[in-house]
């Protein structure tokens, strides 16, 4: 295990992929702080990692800026600063016609898709740029939705797309301050959300199809890969997916 002890945020870490990235960080040697809805999820977590003495858990709905930033100011008076943030949390929608998609349904995807992944991105430059020596990075998590819709998720597609644009502002933002931001994109990994896919999904022809799933710790070590370039180098954009989905092509 590597002993740099650099030092990550990671949203949503109680379950699926941020719990994936948030043990692939831990095993690398990194002190994490995760943050979600739950305590016990993320005490879970830490204790799979092995990982009290270098694991913080604080519960943390990032649609509430103000709890954004106690999440922040936890991670930095305990460890200092933040050099990593996996900007992770999210959530979709019923898979409804969209004219069927209530007000509150549709800001709820917005609030945690969109705004607080605004939210995280906002109070780690506040820290990074505040921070000796300056700088770190943030990876956000973006989804294969940030390029291409499936039937009836609007407003998790929506998001998704919005996001690449804050990835790319962001990333243009940081330049001068030694962060480096970039986004990971990804298809069918083995996930509580994901598994509707192994019992069929509607495709785009309007047929329901099973799709294959792939391993989520092959995620985890994708976030890792790009958490630890030296900040000289940015991964913009990074897909990994299940190989044979129905994500490239017509249908």
């Amino acid at each position: 295990m590597a002993k740099h002890g650099r030092v990550a945020v990671v949203t949503g870490a109680g379950t699926g992929v941020g719990r994936a990235a948030a043990l692939a960080l831990l095993a690398d040697g990194y002190r994490v702080a995760l943050a979600g809805r739950r305590m016990e999820p993320l005490q879970a977590v830490i204790a799979e990692g092995g990982a009290a003495a270098t694991a913080l858990a604080v519960p943390t709905d990032v649609a509430d800026p103000t709890a954004v930033r106690a999440l922040f100011d936890a991670t930095v008076a305990a460890w200092g600063r933040v050099d990593l943030l996996f900007n992770n949390a999210g959530v979709s929608a019923p898979a409804v016609p969209l004219e069927e998609l209530t007000v509150e349904q549709w800001r709820n995807v917005v609030d945690i898709n969109l705004n607080g992944m605004f939210y995280c991105i906002q109070q780690a430059f506040r820290v990074m740029k505040a921070q000796r020596p300056g700088g770190g990075r943030i990876i956000n998590n973006g989804s294969i939705s940030a390029h291409a819709p499936r039937p009836f998720s609007i407003a998790y597609t929506a998001t998704k797309h919005a996001v690449a644009g804050l990835t790319k502002t962001a990333s243009l933002d940081g330049r001068t301050h030694d962060i480096a931001v970039g986004q990971i994109d990804i298809g069918n990994a083995a996930t509580e959300m994901a598994q509707r896919m192994a019992l069929g999904v509607p495709q785009a022809n309007g047929q329901i199809a099973i799709e294959p799933l792939m391993d989520v710790g092959i995620v985890g070590q994708s976030v890792l890969y790009m958490a630890n370039l030296p900040l000289e180098a940015n991964v913009l954009f990074h897909t990994v997916m299940a190989t044979k989905m129905p994500f490239i092509g017509r249908g």
